[in-house]
């Protein structure tokens, strides 16, 4: 996979930051940086899959976004984002 763009709508953008305690720039570092990134679950649309990156901010916090991937642009839409729970944070450490 690859991802030449990251994008976040404004709605997600805002439901990150009081939800979750995540800022979009933070998002997009996990999944920029060296991320792991697996499948989570059939998307809406017929080859627009929803999939779970893991990785680090440059501040260190240990991250799961998860996004749509539109393989024609070769865009993540960012749809959630929030710290990484104990058992993905082994996982991560694995890699």
């Amino acid at each position: 996979m690859q991802i030449e763009a990251i994008v976040c709508p404004a709605h997600i953008e805002s439901k990150l930051e009081a939800k979750h305690g995540v800022t979009y720039r933070e998002a997009r570092q996990a999944l920029l940086g060296n991320a792991r990134i697996r499948y989570a679950e059939k998307g809406h649309v017929e080859g627009e899959d929803v999939y779970a990156g893991f990785g680090q901010t440059l501040g260190g916090r240990n991250l799961a976004v998860f996004f749509v991937y539109k393989p024609t642009l070769k865009t993540a839409v960012i749809i959630s984002a929030r710290e990484m729970n104990e058992r993905e944070r082994r996982n991560y450490g694995r890699k």
